[in-house]
Formats: structure tokens, C-alpha cells, sequence
């Protein structure tokens, strides 16, 4: 089951699906293709490692059997992702080992879990922006010929060599 964009919170999209190996590669595709849709190309890869772990474990400890919900949701900053399954155990951070849920908080700035009530959501957050959002051109040119044009200060006065010590003083706070 699909649930297409929520255009009133943000942008967001659903399916339901089996935590079998087999819809792993058709998760990463689907998931894949709606961040690209979204322009957050930079994010594919990450998410979908995320994604895959998560997968696997809920495969693992639940059971491919089951069926299990992903979520995306963009909100400008920040994106979500989550999987929620119907097992009832909370998951634990094990430090030793590199995978599981060590490997979705080194791919994240944030995750977490919680009950509900037939099983449990595991989800994670990434920061992103918007290729839309990042300004592309600088606002003031850093050397050119424009840099002058836009900082017409008055040429200050020449200070002829070897002019009295005052005539040099009262010319310094020009520069500043």
C-alpha cells in the first residue's frame, strides 16, 4: 500500500511492505526515487543505509512475515525516515559491532524509538536543505572589477612623505 504526498504537512510518503530480503531492493529503489523527486540527491545513499538496517532488524527480530510501515518526511530542514513494525520489544544500542542501530546513528544527526500500541517506530533524522535554499551566488563580489563599483568610499587625501606626525594621525581614522 502507497499513500501518496500529504501536501498539508509537508511533503511525505508511505508504504506498507514485508520485511523480506526481496523487498529490501525494491525499498531502496522506491525510496531512492521519491528523495530524488524531492531533490535530495545528496541524501539517497545515507537513507537508504538506514533504511536497510532498520530492515534487517526488523527481518531478524520480528520476522519477514510481518508487515512493517516506512515513512519519509520532509519538512524543509529536515528529513525523517521510519519503520514502524508490530514487534514488541524497543531495540537496545549495542555499542560493539558497527551495524544495526550504531550504524543509523553514525548515518543521522538524530534517532530514536517508541511504543505504540501494536508494536513500535524506529526513526531517524537527517538535516538537509533544499537545492532551492542554498544560495548559489555570493551577494558581493570577492575581487573584480564590480568590487570597487560597490564600495564607493572616497579616496582618502595623499599624505605627502615626511608630512608632520599630526597630518598622519588625523588621516588614519578615514581608514577605519
Amino acid at each position: 500500500m502507497t499513500v501518496p504526498l500529504d501536501r498539508h504537512d509537508g511533503r511525505r510518503y508511505t508504504v506498507e511492505l514485508h520485511a523480506s530480503p526481496e523487498r529490501l531492493s525494491q525499498l531502496r529503489r522506491i525510496v531512492a526515487a521519491h528523495l530524488r523527486h524531492w531533490k535530495l540527491d545528496l541524501h539517497v545513499d545515507p537513507v537508504c543505509e538506514g533504511l536497510d538496517e532498520l530492515m534487517a532488524n526488523v527481518h531478524r527480530h520480528v520476522g519477514q512475515a510481518n508487515t512493517c510501515v516506512v515513512e519519509l518526511r520532509w519538512r524543509g530542514r529536515h528529513l525523517t525516515a521510519s519503520v514502524e513494525d508490530n514487534g514488541p520489544r524497543l531495540p537496545r544500542l549495542l555499542t560493539a559491532g558497527g551495524g544495526g542501530l550504531a550504524r543509523v546513528a553514525a548515518l543521522s544527526d538524530s534517532w530514536g524509538t517508541c511504543p505504540t500500541a501494536g508494536g513500535k517506530v524506529i526513526w531517524f533524522t537527517r538535516s538537509v536543505e533544499s537545492p532551492q535554499d542554498i544560495f548559489r551566488v555570493p551577494r558581493i563580489p570577492v575581487t573584480g572589477v564590480g568590487t570597487a563599483e560597490l564600495c564607493r568610499a572616497p579616496a582618502p587625501e595623499p599624505v605627502p612623505f615626511g608630512a608632520p606626525a599630526l597630518a598622519r594621525e588625523s588621516f588614519a581614522p578615514a581608514l577605519a
